[in-house]
């Protein structure tokens, strides 16, 4: 009789594991989805912006419609990765990035743009989402790097296993030019 009172035990303990481990891996997976629509509000946000940037300037730079090109091209792009997966909308905003530091430098020969309201306070604006890309992106690298964890380690990566959780993916920087250390030159 003992004997059966501690199988019981044994399976009663093991099943509040089991479900304190499952009802852990959701509450991770769900911090990453929730972080990854963190990441989507502000990149909406950036996505939004840039056509009034470009209405903005179009009159000042006439002379720079490939730049303005390339900057609507890549918003595009940006736009449409969207569905495509963590790593395609990492490419896709890399891209975008590198555009827009690229237009901000261009404008930067343009004194009465430079000096434009609504341009400065789009431009402001756009800092200010790029920043909070940043934060967001963050917190997304950071939700995801516990899921994996959890996913990976004993004795959670029994139930992940069982119940078909899977590591998530990283955003990460693509463009080489991303990770190198901006250059200041006060000559």
């Amino acid at each position: 009789m003992i004997a059966l009172y501690v199988v019981i035990g044994v399976v009663v303990v093991l099943a509040i594991i089991l479900f304190m481990q499952y009802n852990s891996l959701v509450r991770q997976r769900n911090q990453v989805q929730n972080s990854w629509s963190q990441i989507d509000v502000q990149l909406k946000r950036r996505h939004d912006l840039i056509p009034n940037l470009i209405e903005t300037v179009k009159g000042y730079m006439k002379h720079e419609r490939e730049t303005l090109e390339s900057v609507t091209n890549a918003r595009t792009s940006a736009v449409e990765a969207g569905g495509r997966g963590v790593g395609q909308q990492a490419k896709a905003e890399g891209e975008l990035s590198g555009m827009l530091t690229r237009f901000f430098a261009v404008a930067e020969n343009y004194p009465d743009l430079k000096a434009n309201q609504n341009f400065l306070a789009l431009q402001e604006e756009l800092t200010s989402t790029e920043n909070k890309i940043g934060f967001a992106r963050q917190f997304y690298n950071d939700s995801v790097l516990n899921l994996n964890n959890k996913v990976q380690q004993f004795p959670s990566n029994i139930v992940a296993g069982m119940f078909g959780f899977k590591v998530g993916e990283f955003f990460e920087l693509e463009a080489p030019a991303e990770r190198e250390v901006p250059k200041v030159s006060f000559t």
